[in-house]
C-alpha cells in the first residue's frame, strides 16, 4: 500500500484494511482467491450482515482467501485513474484482476453502475463475452439476483438463493478445475450442475415486435429451464461467525448483528423480501444467546442489534430479549430492537434498553386509508396503530415516526389525504392525555416513498406511477397536512422512477447501465449524487423505452424477465393474491393459516410448524 497516496483522500481508513478480527493468510497456501466486491463504499459495505457471514464462511476453509473491495470515494478513483492504480483488495493490496473469482453483492439496483464501474478499474473488460481466461470469473448473488437479467452480459455467473448451501460445492468443483486445467467456458458449463447457479452465457432470449420476451431458452444441453434458489434447512445448524470485522472509522451500522431468522409471515403484497426469503426459519433462542456472546467478547461492540424482516415475529422473542437485556445491560451494551409491534411489552422492554427513554416509536402503516392497506395485505388496522401510540404516549414518548408509500396499486385521492388524516389523528391521541402528562408538544414525522413494483411480488405486473404522477401524489399529501406538530419528508421521486425501470428489466437494460455509466453515472443510491438526465439520455441513446420496464400493465401471461427462476412461491399465487388486492381481501399470515404459497416444498421452517 501506498501510504503516500492515503495522505491524500479524505478518509484512508476506507482503503487500509488491518482491521480487528481481519483474517491474514498464507498465499503461498491458498487455492483460491476470492474478492469481496461490495459496490458501494465501505461504511455502507461494512454494515452489511452477508458481509460478515460470507467473509467468514468463505475464510474458514485453509484453501481460499476471502479479502474485501469497496467502491471507492470520488477523490480516490480520481488519484487512480490518473496514476493507473488498479483497484485492490483491502486485505493484501492485490489488484482484483489476480484473483479466481470477483463476488459482487446486488443489494440495490441502484449500484448497477458501481459494478460497472469497479470492473473498469480493475482493468477488466465489463461485458463477459469480451473477458478472457486470465480475467477473474465474475459471480453475484443477493436480493438484486433474483432479477439478474439486466446484469446477464456482464456477470458470469449469478447465486440464486442463500450462499451457505452451494458455494462450498462451487469452490470444489472450481478448485478441481483449475488444478487440472481448463478453459473458464468449461468450468461455466460444470457449474451449471451446481444447484441455485444461473449461467446467463448458456441461455437465450427472444422477442416479440411489442418488446415483450417471446421465448427465454437454455441453449446448452445442461442448463435447467428453471433455476431454484437454495435455501439453509435449520439455520441453527448453519455457519454464522462468531466474530465481526470491527470497522476503523464510524460506520452506518456499527454493533454486534445477531440474525434471528429469516423469512417473513406478513406477506405484505409489495414486499419482495418477505417472499423470495420464504419460508421463515428461525434460530433457538440459545443458540442466539451463545452467538451473542461470543460476537460482544470477540469485538468490544457495545451495541446489540437483532436483525429479521420483522423482529416481534420471532416465536421466542420474549425470552430471547429479556434474556438479553438481563445479560448486557449489567455490561453497558445496548440492545437494539427493529421491527416491533408496538403492545405493552415492547414499550416496557424499550423503557429498559432505550439510554434516552423518550426517543422516536417508528410505525409503518404503508397507505393511509383501511381499505389501501387491505389491498397491500399489510395486516394492521388504525385502531393498532392508534392504540400502539397511546401506549407509547403514555409511557413517556413523544415523537412517532411514520412510513407510506405512494403510487400504490389502486390508490386514491382518498387514501393520500388518508395519509394526513391518520398522522393528524395520532396529534390528537397525545392531547387526549391529562395535561400534567405531556410534559412537552408532540412530534409526528411522516416519510413517504415511491412504490416499486418488483419482482416476484403480487405486484410485478403493475404499472409504477410515473415521474409526474409521483410529484402529484406528494404535493397532495404535503397540502393536506394542516397540524404544526406534523413535519413530512419525501422521497426523491426521479430515483425511484429510475429504480422501477431497472427492477424489471431484461437483458437488454444491460446496455443502457454500460451507456449511462459512460456518460458519468455512479453512486446512484445517493440522491445528491443520482443525475437523472443521464440515464435518461442513456436509454434514448440506446433505443429503450423507460416506460416499457416501468409505466404499464402488463399481462399474467406475458414471459416475465425473471420466470425462469424458482423462489419456491408459484406464479398462480401470485395472481390469486393479485386478484385478492383487487377485490381488497387479505391473506393471514403463515402462521395464522398457511395460504398454499408453494414454499413448503423446502422442506422446513414455519410451513411444518405444529
Amino acid at each position: 500500500m501506498d501510504y503516500d497516496l492515503l495522505m491524500r483522500v479524505e478518509k484512508p481508513a476506507r482503503y487500509i484494511g488491518n482491521e480487528i478480527n481481519v483474517v491474514e493468510k498464507n498465499l503461498n497456501n491458498v487455492d483460491i482467491r476470492f474478492a469481496f466486491c461490495f459496490p458501494d463504499v465501505y461504511e455502507v459495505g461494512m454494515s452489511h450482515v452477508g458481509l460478515q457471514i460470507l467473509y467468514y464462511f468463505f475464510n474458514r476453509r485453509d484453501d481460499i482467501y476471502c479479502e474485501r473491495c469497496f467502491a471507492p470515494w470520488h477523490d480516490m478513483e480520481d488519484i487512480m485513474r490518473k496514476e493507473n492504480i488498479p483497484l485492490f483488495a483491502l486485505e493484501t493490496g492485490d489488484s482484483l484482476k489476480i484473483f479466481d473469482f470477483l463476488g459482487f453483492t446486488l443489494q440495490y439496483e441502484m449500484s448497477f453502475t458501481n459494478v460497472v464501474n469497479m470492473l473498469d478499474l480493475a482493468g477488466i473488460p465489463i461485458w463477459s463475452k469480451d473477458r478472457t481466461d486470465d480475467d477473474p470469473i465474475i459471480i453475484a448473488g443477493g436480493p438484486c439476483a433474483y432479477n439478474p437479467e439486466p446484469l446477464a452480459d456482464i456477470i458470469d455467473i449469478f447465486y440464486i438463493g442463500e450462499g451457505e448451501v452451494s458455494y462450498d460445492e462451487l469452490m470444489d468443483l472450481y478448485k478441481e478445475h483449475k488444478k487440472n486445467g481448463g478453459t473458464k467456458k468449461q468450468f461455466l458449463e460444470k457449474a451449471l450442475k451446481v444447484a441455485g447457479i444461473y449461467v446467463p452465457c448458456f441461455y437465450e432470449v427472444k422477442y416479440k415486435e411489442n418488446g415483450e420476451i417471446s421465448s427465454f431458452l437454455p441453449i446448452h444441453k445442461d442448463a435447467p429451464r428453471k433455476i431454484r434458489k437454495v435455501i439453509v434447512d435449520n439455520l441453527d445448524e448453519a455457519f454464522y461467525p462468531e466474530k465481526q470485522l470491527v470497522p476503523l472509522i464510524e460506520v452506518v451500522h456499527d454493533r454486534v448483528t445477531l440474525e434471528v431468522f429469516r423469512g417473513c409471515i406478513r406477506g405484505c403484497r409489495f414486499c419482495q423480501a418477505g417472499y423470495v426469503y420464504r419460508p421463515v426459519r428461525e434460530k433457538s433462542p440459545e443458540n442466539l444467546l451463545e452467538k451473542a456472546d461470543k460476537l460482544v467478547k470477540f469485538s468490544g461492540h457495545e451495541e446489540i442489534s437483532l436483525t429479521s424482516l420483522s423482529t416481534g415475529d420471532y416465536k421466542g422473542f420474549k425470552h430471547l430479549a429479556e434474556e438479553l437485556v438481563e445479560k448486557f445491560s449489567k455490561e453497558n451494551i445496548n440492545i437494539s430492537l427493529p421491527s416491533l409491534r408496538i403492545d405493552a411489552f415492547s414499550l416496557e422492554l424499550m423503557k429498559k434498553v432505550q439510554e434516552v427513554r423518550k426517543s422516536s416509536l417508528t410505525f409503518a402503516p404503508e397507505a393511509g386509508t383501511q381499505r389501501l392497506r387491505d389491498v397491500i395485505n399489510k395486516g394492521i388496522t388504525e385502531e393498532e396503530i392508534l392504540k400502539g401510540c397511546s401506549l407509547a404516549f403514555e409511557g413517556g414518548w413523544n415523537r412517532v415516526k411514520l412510513y407510506f408509500m405512494v403510487g400504490l396499486p389502486t390508490e386514491t385521492e382518498e387514501d393520500l389525504v388518508g395519509i394526513a388524516e391518520l398522522s393528524s389523528a395520532i396529534v390528537d391521541k397525545y392531547y387526549e392525555m391529562p395535561k400534567e402528562k405531556r410534559n412537552r408538544g408532540v412530534s409526528v414525522i411522516v416519510s413517504s416513498s415511491c412504490f416499486v413494483p418488483k419482482p416476484f411480488t403480487p405486484f410485478q405486473w403493475s404499472p409504477q406511477a410515473t415521474f409526474k404522477e409521483f410529484m402529484a401524489k406528494q404535493k397532495l399529501v404535503k397540502t393536506s397536512m394542516k397540524k404544526k406538530q406534523i413535519k413530512f419528508n419525501y422521497h426523491e421521486v426521479q430515483l425511484s422512477s429510475m429504480e422501477g425501470v431497472l427492477a424489471r428489466g431484461d437483458r437488454r437494460v444491460g446496455k443502457a447501465i454500460v451507456k449511462a455509466w459512460e456518460n458519468g453515472a455512479k453512486f446512484d443510491g445517493w440522491n445528491d449524487l443520482f443525475k437523472y438526465d443521464i440515464w435518461v439520455k442513456a436509454f434514448e441513446e440506446t433505443g429503450l423505452d423507460m416506460a416499457f420496464y416501468a409505466n404499464r400493465q402488463r399481462d399474467y401471461d406475458e414471459i416475465l424477465p425473471w420466470d425462469f427462476i424458482s423462489i419456491g412461491v408459484s406464479k398462480q399465487f401470485f395472481i390469486d393474491e393479485m386478484e385478492k388486492a383487487l377485490k381488497g381481501e387479505i391473506t393471514f399470515n403463515c402462521r395464522t393459516k398457511c395460504a398454499m404459497c408453494g414454499a413448503k416444498s423446502f422442506g422446513g421452517g414455519v410451513c411444518y410448524e405444529v
